[in-house]
């Protein structure tokens, strides 16, 4: 899992936090919508928390057994694959004050592809250092704008980091970051590019 942000979200109403499996969750900030339900998941789970140093260390004193802190550039294999953490331009501070470090993205190498997650970041040049370790199946990129990068940002991100298929997330949360999804969608298809808009508690094949 990447980033559970259950309960407090009113478009997730209908998902039972409590019945959800997870071996690895990964935590790229330390925000209340990233933090979300990661301690209850972790859990009832067994779960490994994955993330920068400060958010994994937060978790660790709450708690949670397994952790595996990292640094920007770190990489690392797990038995599903490979990560590594990524720069993302953002804040990170826990809702009790605790510093949260640097907030990260994932670029995640598996057997079946490999995929980028580019937490809640503005659009930034290091992207392009990305293709020029891994190539890219699909992106998860943030696109509702206000807290990071929009629409127009995310198609330049997909450029930078040499992918044309984009699953769009940290939208339509919350009233400032209300997107319009059919000119959303074509905005990328006129650059030549996919941008998958997948409903809550939907499953796809990617």
């Amino acid at each position: 899992m990447f980033d559970p942000f259950i309960k407090g979200n009113p478009l997730a109403s209908k998902i039972d936090v409590s019945k959800i499996i997870a071996d690895y969750i990964l935590i790229s900030h330390a925000h209340s919508d990233h933090v979300g339900d990661a301690l209850e998941i972790a859990g009832h789970n067994d779960a490994t928390i994955i993330g920068p140093n400060e958010v994994v260390n937060w978790f660790l004193k709450k708690g949670v057994k397994n952790g595996h802190n990292m640094g920007q550039g770190g990489f690392i294999k797990f038995d599903f694959g490979k990560v590594r953490l990524v720069n993302a331009i953002h804040s990170s501070q826990f809702q009790d004050g605790s510093p949260g470090g640097n907030p990260a993205g994932f670029v995640i190498e598996t057997t079946d592809g490999n995929f980028y997650h580019s937490g809640d970041t503005a659009l930034t040049m290091d992207m392009q250092l990305i293709p020029t370790r891994t190539r890219l199946n699909f992106a998860l990129l943030c696109i509702g704008g206000n807290y990071t990068m929009d629409i127009e940002d995310a198609v330049s991100a997909s450029d930078f980091i040499e992918c044309d298929k984009i699953v769009g997330m940290h939208y339509n949360t919350f009233p400032v970051i209300t997107i319009n999804k059919k000119e959303a969608t074509s905005l990328f298809e006129k650059n030549g590019k996919e941008l998958i808009l997948m409903e809550i508690g939907e499953t796809r094949d990617l």
